[in-house]
């Protein structure tokens, strides 16, 4: 699209509504229905347009747009509902287009009619799609307009209809918020999830280094663990799962082997808490690792950093997941110069027979041993697999299903 059209596209939002073009990311509803309100008012010449919800008997005004001198509608006042052209024009009492309301004796019922005053008004219900109204959709001038007419109405109600199917989706995405909050309220008051663990071994002296704990959920709906973090972040309870389920892991680490030690999985979010200090307090460091899960770039590294500082110094070992996975893994191991680097189980597959996967793998093990760290595979499934990693390229420390499923710790 040349610069041209899109200047045109951004001058007329009348067009983008016409054309269904409501889900433009970038622009929040509450822009979109301003700009529709602004559009539809001065396409009609109108002081004041706005947005009305119907609550408990009353009128509530949720958007509104206004010539700079129009009668002021403040955005969240309300008024009664049975005193207000809202609801007389949904309920018939008043029609729908009113050219001039000094005239319309039913408007003049109405103490808002003379004292505001109101000459020319337009009013179409927004109704939902189980029939019920979400409230109005209103225009209006202190002068009387006599050019108003049915395609000025039709036109209020394409708008109508529009907002109607905004608020549809307010609704639905409340309910689906409301949904997951209730579901993650649920895992952490009544703890629906355990432990596994999962061995790391060290493949130069054959033993088994250290264990993995992963959370497996127990709840309703059924998926993978990773779903469920992601909707706990959705409502702003992903830090609060997590120390759920380190805490949980942590009171095992007492029936672990002495030389064996714990990984534990956090998002820097988490991390930039300053919680885990307090968590990992009663426990040597020196027999914990954890895991940084995020494959967005950070933007605190500094202030993740200090966060670790400390309990790095006691021993604490840090590792960064998914290396290979993106961009973002990379930046980690750079900013935050892990103990141990994690190959992506993407890389790991099949790693026997591809040539592209090996060169980024030998080279991640070069890059390791010239920074004093380790590269740590993931997701070993077969003996090729392994024998390639630990016999061709050098990686020195690997986990999966091979070598282990997660599962309770061995008795």
């Amino acid at each position: 699209m040349d610069a041209g059209a899109s200047n045109a596209k951004e001058e007329h939002p009348l067009v983008d509504i016409a054309l269904g073009l409501d889900d433009r990311e970038e622009v929040s509803t509450e822009r979109v229905l301003l700009d529709s309100l602004h559009a539809i008012r001065t396409h009609l010449g109108m002081e004041v347009a706005f947005i009305s919800e119907f609550e408990d008997e009353r009128r509530i005004f949720r958007f509104v747009d206004g010539e700079q001198a129009a009668p002021h509608l403040e955005v969240g006042a309300s008024d009664p509902l049975e005193e207000s052209y809202c609801q007389r024009v949904v309920d018939g009492r008043l029609p729908e287009v009113i050219h001039d309301a000094r005239q319309e004796p039913a408007a003049l019922e109405l103490a808002a009619t003379l004292e505001v005053p109101i000459g020319a008004h337009l009013s179409v219900p927004i109704r939902l799609r189980d029939g019920s109204v979400y409230g109005t959709l209103c225009c209006f001038s202190r002068q009387a307009n006599g050019t108003l007419n049915k395609r000025d109405l039709a036109m209020m109600r394409v708008f109508a209809d529009f907002a109607a199917r905004q608020f549809e989706r307010l609704r639905e995405r409340k309910q689906r918020q409301q949904g997951a909050e209730a579901r993650i309220r649920d895992v952490l008051d009544h703890g629906r999830f355990n432990i596994v663990f999962q061995p790391i071994h060290d493949l130069i002296d054959q033993r088994i280094d250290g264990y993995e704990a992963l959370s497996r959920f127990v709840a309703e709906p059924k998926r993978s663990p990773d779903k469920w973090f992601e909707e706990a972040a959705t409502v702003g309870q992903r830090e609060e799962l997590e120390l759920a389920a380190i805490q949980v892991a942590l009171e095992a680490l007492s029936v672990i082997p002495g030389t064996a030690y714990l990984s534990l999985n956090a998002s820097p979010a988490t991390i930039l808490t300053g919680r885990l200090a307090d968590l990992f307090g009663p426990y040597p460091l020196d027999r914990l690792m954890l895991e940084v899960t995020e494959h967005d770039v950070i933007d605190d590294y500094r202030g993740l950093s200090e966060a670790l500082v400390e309990m790095r110094r006691q021993g604490l070992r840090l590792a960064i997941d998914d290396a290979g996975a993106g961009y973002a893994s990379f930046r980690h191991i750079l900013r935050l110069a892990p103990d141990v680097i994690k190959l992506d189980r993407s890389l790991t597959h099949g790693i026997d027979r591809r040539p592209d996967s090996r060169a980024l793998a030998a080279a991640l093990v070069g890059f390791a041993a010239e920074t004093g760290s380790c590269l740590l595979a993931e997701g070993v499934e077969t003996q090729a697999e392994l024998e390639a990693l630990r016999d061709d390229i050098g990686v020195c420390k690997a986990q999966g299903y091979l070598l282990g499923r997660p599962g309770p710790l061995p008795g």
